[in-house]
């Protein structure tokens, strides 16, 4: 077995290298941890980078095995925010100075929804004098569709992959959900030109540290932009509940995530890779950790205060209660303690896409 020393001085990593950064511990643990840090201030600075998150409807027709939101669960109260609500949250990230936005929901395919999701990308750009950048999380879609979002003004895709496996993706999803569609769509986003953003669960039943080794080195090989995962929770109203009591503990999942993110950002040291708030459901510094070790995005929550509660893909899940007036203050003493600075007004554009996409 190398030292971990000796592998931090290496430019490539096999995947025995990555599963020993991911088992490691102490001192070990704590130099990678301190390489990462000088990789992410070298490569991409200390601004971190707003993503207004707006979740604007939990209505879905996928059925995902461990998502709180997935079509069969009768006990969702679901909605839908009106293209009112969704403009007025964009005002609010404008105003704010956020720079950029995310507009997520639960899945759906149709011509009335694809033409909402253009009408609203319009309207943004208008309100904004075309300065919002806006990053869409929609899941899959036709390359047409995904076309007229970009010709809208979308420049930012995230379609979570959730595992490279894909006899554990047939594990977490119904057999109806394909794991090469997931992947075609990911092709078809690179192919127009999205910055593109994919990611994992780290914990997940029937996960082990070799598959999660598997995940960096397909992150590292389809050449990604952006990375956004985190730790696996489970929700109560989702078949893996079964499994709650086989699951990795929950502060062994936050940390193999904060090793996750330690690692990635020692093997594509300038994309972007957003400090999941899933990280503060566990700890309260959880998202400002991330960011110290590698993390450069962070997305606040500007959904209005009556909705967050029912977007709820795993339990537990934190600043539901408040509106989002009240996070910017606490988001800049947070970050101040991650010593970063936030990077106002500013797209945060993936350095490694102007990159990949010049070379």
């Amino acid at each position: 077995m190398k030292l971990v020393s000796n592998i931090l001085k290496q430019e490539t990593y096999s995947k025995a290298d990555l599963i020993q950064l991911l088992e490691s511990k102490g001192d070990d643990r704590a130099l990678f941890f301190k390489k990462a840090q000088e990789a992410k201030l070298k490569y991409v600075g200390k601004n971190v980078f707003f993503r207004g998150l707006i979740e604007f409807s939990n209505i879905c027709s996928k059925d995902c095995y461990y998502c709180g939101i997935r079509n069969s669960n009768a006990n969702v109260k679901r909605y839908n925010l009106t293209d009112d609500e969704i403009i007025s949250a964009a005002k609010f990230a404008y105003k704010n100075k956020y720079g950029s936005l995310v507009l997520q929901a639960g899945e759906l395919v149709s011509s009335a929804f694809s033409d909402r999701i253009e009408k609203l990308l319009n309207e943004i750009k208008k309100v904004s004098n075309n300065e919002l950048g806006v990053t869409l999380s929609v899941g899959e879609q036709s390359e047409e569709t995904y076309q007229r979002w970009f010709n809208a003004g979308a420049h930012r895709f995230l379609l979570r992959i959730e595992t490279s496996n894909s006899e554990l993706y047939k594990k977490l999803h119904p057999s109806d959900h394909s794991f090469s569609n997931r992947l075609q769509c990911l092709k078809s986003l690179q192919k127009i030109g999205y910055q593109t953003g994919t990611g994992v669960m780290i914990g997940l039943p029937f996960q082990t540290i070799s598959d999660l080794a598997d995940d960096l080195l397909f992150m590292k090989e389809f050449d990604v932009d952006m990375v956004g995962m985190g730790p696996f929770i489970e929700h109560s109203e989702t078949p893996l509940y079964a499994y709650k009591d086989e699951l990795w503990p929950i502060e062994e999942r936050f940390d193999t995530t904060l090793k996750m993110i330690a690692i990635l950002r020692l093997m594509m040291k300038d994309i972007n890779i957003a400090a999941a708030t899933a990280l503060q459901a566990i700890d309260p510094l959880g998202r400002e950790k991330a960011i110290r070790i590698g993390a450069n995005i962070i997305m606040p929550n500007i959904t209005p205060g009556f909705y967050r509660n029912d977007y709820a893909l795993y339990q537990n899940k934190p600043c539901v209660d408040e509106e989002p007036e009240q996070c910017m203050g606490c988001l800049d003493a947070r970050l101040a303690l991650a010593d970063s600075d936030i990077g106002y007004s500013e797209w945060g554009d993936s350095k490694h896409f102007f990159l990949r996409t010049s070379s």
